[in-house]
C-alpha cells in the first residue's frame, strides 16, 4: 500500500510540473527580461513552505550568477525591509495570493516602486493584480489526500523558480568559468582551475643559468625538492631542463667528471612545458601521460613563470 501511496503522490507532483509547460506565455519572457535588467539583486519571499522554497530559489540565483536573497516578509514589516533598495526586484511565492504578510509588504514596495513579480496559484488573486508581472503556478490539487499540506503546489513553485533562474543565467552568458568562481570549494571549481591557481612561483621554482656548473646545479635540485631543474638564458627563457633521472644517468656515463660540466652540457633540450592559463586538469594529463612529477609552467614567450609538481595536483583532491 504504502509503495502505491508513493506512486500516486510522485505522479500528482509529476504533473503538476508538466501543466506549468503547457502555460507558459508572454508572462515568462517578461519575468525574464526584468530579471535581466535587475541593477541591484533579486529579493525572493514568501511564507511558510512558500518562503522554504524561496529560500532555494535565491540560492540558486546566486549560485548561477544573480545576486539574490532571501526576505521573511514579516521580518520585513518589522524592520527588515531595509535589505530591500533601489533597483532590486521582488519575486514573491504565494499558492492562493491572498497571504495577509505578503500583501501588506506588497503595498510596501509599490509605495517604493519595487517592482514586483507574483508566482501564484490564483491569477486572479490581490497579490496577483498588484504586481508587474504574474506567472502562473497554479494545480489541480494537492497531494496530500486532505489537500491540505503544501506538496504539488510548492512542487510547481520550485521547479518554476529553477527555470527562471537557469533561463536568466543562460541568457546573462554564465558558464562553467563563472560557475567555478562561485563554486570554489566545489568539486566543478577544482575540476576548472588554472595552472596558474596552483603552481609554485619565485625563489620556489627551481632555476639555473647554462653556464652554471654541475654541482651549483644539484645543489639547486636539492634544495627545492622537485626532482628538476629549469635551465634559462638570460631573459628567463627555458632552455632546457635536467631532472633526477637526468642526473643517475650522467652519473653511470660521465661518473666524476660530470661535476666539471655545466648545465648546458647536461640539459634536455626543448622540454615539456605547459602554459599557466591552461587548465590543471591538462596539466595533470601531462605529468601521467608523460610518467614525470614536475612541470614547468612558461609565458607566451617561453619564459619561465612558475612548476607544477604531480603531488600537489593530487593533494587538491579534484580528479
Amino acid at each position: 500500500m504504502s509503495r502505491e501511496t508513493a506512486k500516486r503522490i510522485l505522479n500528482i507532483e509529476a504533473q503538476a510540473i508538466l501543466a506549468l509547460i503547457e502555460r507558459l506565455d508572454a508572462s515568462f519572457d517578461q519575468a525574464l527580461e526584468l530579471l535581466a535588467g535587475c541593477r541591484g539583486r533579486v529579493v525572493t519571499t514568501g511564507v511558510g513552505k512558500s518562503g522554504i522554497v524561496c529560500r532555494k530559489m535565491a540560492a540558486t540565483l546566486a549560485s548561477t550568477g544573480t545576486p539574490a536573497l532571501f526576505l521573511h516578509p514579516v521580518e520585513a514589516l518589522h524592520g527588515d525591509l531595509g535589505m530591500v533598495a533601489a533597483g532590486d526586484v521582488v519575486l514573491m511565492l504565494s499558492n492562493s495570493g491572498e497571504t495577509s504578510e505578503l500583501l501588506q509588504l506588497t503595498a510596501t514596495l509599490e509605495r517604493l516602486d519595487i517592482p514586483l513579480i507574483a508566482m501564484v496559484g490564483n491569477r486572479q488573486s490581490t497579490l496577483a493584480q498588484h504586481a508587474r508581472v504574474v506567472l502562473d503556478v497554479g494545480i489541480d490539487r494537492e497531494a496530500c489526500p486532505f489537500g491540505l499540506a503544501p506538496t504539488a503546489s510548492t512542487t510547481a513553485g520550485l521547479a518554476l523558480g529553477d527555470a527562471l533562474a537557469l533561463a536568466l543565467s543562460e541568457k546573462k552568458g554564465f558558464d562553467l568559468e563563472d560557475f567555478a568562481r562561485l563554486h570554489p570549494g566545489g568539486v566543478l571549481g577544482k575540476k576548472l582551475a588554472r595552472v596558474k591557481d596552483l603552481m609554485r612561483q619565485g625563489e620556489a621554482v627551481p632555476a639555473v643559468r647554462r653556464d652554471t656548473p654541475m654541482d651549483e646545479v644539484i645543489y639547486e635540485m636539492s634544495r627545492k625538492g622537485f626532482g628538476i631543474t629549469s635551465v634559462l638564458d638570460g631573459d628567463r627563457r627555458v632552455l632546457g631542463v635536467i631532472s633526477d633521472g637526468d642526473l643517475r644517468r650522467l652519473l653511470q656515463t660521465r661518473g666524476p667528471q660530470l661535476l666539471a660540466t655545466t648545465a648546458g652540457e647536461c640539459m634536455t633540450s626543448d622540454p615539456v612545458t605547459i602554459g599557466a592559463e591552461e587548465p590543471a586538469a591538462r596539466a595533470l594529463h601531462l605529468l601521467e601521460t608523460r610518467k614525470i612529477t614536475s612541470l614547468l609552467v612558461t609565458d607566451g614567450d617561453g619564459r619561465l613563470a612558475g612548476i607544477v609538481h604531480l603531488h600537489h595536483l593530487w593533494g587538491t583532491e579534484m580528479f
